[in-house]
């Protein structure tokens, strides 16, 4: 992980790879607990009898699931020291690029790509991510995330 000690140190390097997280098994039982958060309930994601009559041959992880572990996979890419909060504003550019069978593990690697001063005293950090899925040639997710800071 790397460490960053306040927010004029990482703001400096836009355009510039933050890091890669931990690797991540995606474990049907946080699949089943996405599906009761979101009543999506689809039998590609819940019901694994189905599922390996279905395209992929066992469940997978709903795509709104993968770029939810975002923060978990954020926490081991990257962190700074000196702040109050965080505050998520947003995504931008998000695509579902690979599906995420049953027991896969991914990782993120996180690419600052702007660094901004709001008019409320933050700083919104744009970070492109990438989560990897482990022995696939395609990432799972990308996406542009935006994060507002304040010391």
């Amino acid at each position: 992980m790397r460490v960053f000690n306040d927010l004029d140190e990482i703001r400096a390097l836009v355009g510039e790879k933050l890091g890669t997280s931990e690797w991540l098994t995606v474990e049907q039982s946080h699949i089943d607990l996405f599906a009761d958060a979101t009543g999506d309930h689809q039998w590609i994601h819940v019901d694994a009898d189905r599922a390996a009559e279905g395209p992929f041959g066992t469940t997978i992880a709903h795509g709104f699931l993968t770029l939810s572990l975002l923060p978990v996979l954020a926490a081991s890419t990257y962190h700074i020291e000196k702040k109050r909060m965080g505050i998520n504003y947003g995504l931008n550019k998000v695509r579902f690029t690979a599906p995420v069978p049953v027991g896969s593990r991914v990782r993120a690697s996180a690419e600052l790509v702007a660094a901004e001063d709001t008019k409320d005293g933050g700083v919104q950090l744009a970070t492109a991510f990438v989560v990897e899925l482990e022995g696939s040639e395609r990432p799972a997710v990308v996406a542009e995330w935006l994060v507002r800071y304040y010391v």
